[in-house]
C-alpha cells in the first residue's frame, strides 16, 4: 500500500473507530498505558509532544503528571479522535493540554520544544516509524527522550487473526506491517536509525478481557483499525466475519467471559 494511501486509510479508519474507542480498549490498553508512563518518568512543569494520542487516555494523565506549569501538545491523525478528546478538555476546564490533528511524520512544530515525546501504540499504523520516530526526536530538547508503546509478536497476540478475516473481505491489507516493529529487536533497531541513544526496552504480556461476546466483537471491528474496511460490510458479510473471529477466540473464552492474550513492548530511547 502507497504510503499516500496508507495514511489516508488510518485517518478515515480511526474517524470511524473514534466513538467506540475507549470503551472497547480503556481498560484492556491500561498496562500498556501505566508501563509507559513509568518509563517516561515525566516531572512536574515539563512540556511533552504526544503523537497518536487518540480520545486522550494517556493524554490526561499526562497533563496530571507535568501539572499545572507543564504543557501537553497531544496530536493525532484523526480529527474525530481530537474533537472527542478536545471536548472533554473543555468539559474539565484544562489550561495545560491542547489537542491538534497532525501527522506524526512531518510534525509542524519547532525544533528543540520538548523535554519528551510520547506515542502509544499508534507507531504500528504509521507508514514509515523511523521517520515519525526522527521527527518527534527533532522536537526533542537535547538530552529529550521518547518513550512510545507497541504490540509484540503477532503469535502472543490472540485477537490477531482479525487482520486476516477482514483483509480477504476486502482483497487488500488493512495494517500490512502491524507486527513488525514488536518482533524481536526491530523496535530497537528502528529506535537507532532514528538517532536515539541509551535504548531501553521492556517486553510483557497481558490479557484482554471481555465479558461478552458482542464486547469482543465490538472491540475488534468497530473500535479499531479495521473500522474503515468493516463499515463497507453488508450483513451477510458481517455475520460471517463475526463467526470466524468468535471462532478463532473461542479458546479463550471461560465461565465469565473471554481472556485474549496479548503481549506489549514500550520503548525508551534518548537524545544526545
Amino acid at each position: 500500500m502507497k504510503p499516500e494511501l496508507q495514511r489516508r486509510v488510518q485517518r478515515y479508519g480511526w474517524d470511524k473507530a473514534a466513538s467506540f474507542y475507549e470503551s472497547s480498549w480503556k481498560e484492556q490498553l491500561k498496562p500498556a498505558q501505566d508501563m509507559l508512563l513509568k518509563m517516561a518518568n515525566l516531572q512536574s512543569g515539563e512540556r511533552v509532544l504526544e503523537t497518536s494520542c487518540g480520545t486522550g487516555l494517556v493524554s490526561f494523565r499526562i497533563a496530571n503528571a507535568v501539572g499545572p506549569h507543564g504543557q501537553v501538545d497531544s496530536s493525532d491523525i484523526s480529527q474525530e479522535m481530537i474533537d472527542i478528546a478536545t471536548r472533554e478538555v473543555k468539559k474539565q476546564n484544562l489550561n495545560n493540554i491542547q489537542f491538534k490533528r497532525l501527522d506524526a511524520e512531518d510534525l509542524d512544530l519547532d525544533s528543540e520544544s520538548y523535554n519528551a515525546a510520547i506515542c502509544s501504540l499508534g507507531i504500528m499504523y504509521m507508514p514509515d516509524p523511523a521517520k515519525a520516530l526522527e521527527e518527534m526526536r527533532r522536537v526533542l530538547k537535547p538530552g529529550g527522550r521518547t518513550v512510545i508503546a507497541i504490540w509484540g509478536e503477532r503469535k502472543q497476540c490472540g485477537w490477531a487473526d482479525i487482520f486476516p478475516i477482514v483483509d480477504k473481505r476486502v482483497a487488500s491489507d488493512v495494517c500490512p506491517l502491524f507486527f513488525q516493529q514488536g518482533t524481536g529487536n526491530t523496535i530497537v533497531h528502528t529506535l537507532e536509525a532514528a538517532g536515539y541513544q541509551h535504548i531501553e526496552v521492556e517486553r510483557f504480556r497481558t490479557s484482554l478481557y471481555y465479558s461478552k461476546p458482542e464486547e469482543a466483537l465490538l472491540a475488534a471491528f468497530s473500535g479499531g483499525p479495521v473500522a474503515l474496511a468493516y463499515n463497507k460490510f453488508d450483513d451477510k458479510t458481517r455475520k460471517e466475519a463475526h463467526k470466524e473471529y468468535l471462532d478463532s477466540i473461542a479458546h479463550y473464552r471461560n465461565a465469565t467471559g473471554f481472556n485474549i492474550p496479548g503481549e506489549f513492548v514500550v520503548a525508551r530511547g534518548n537524545k544526545a
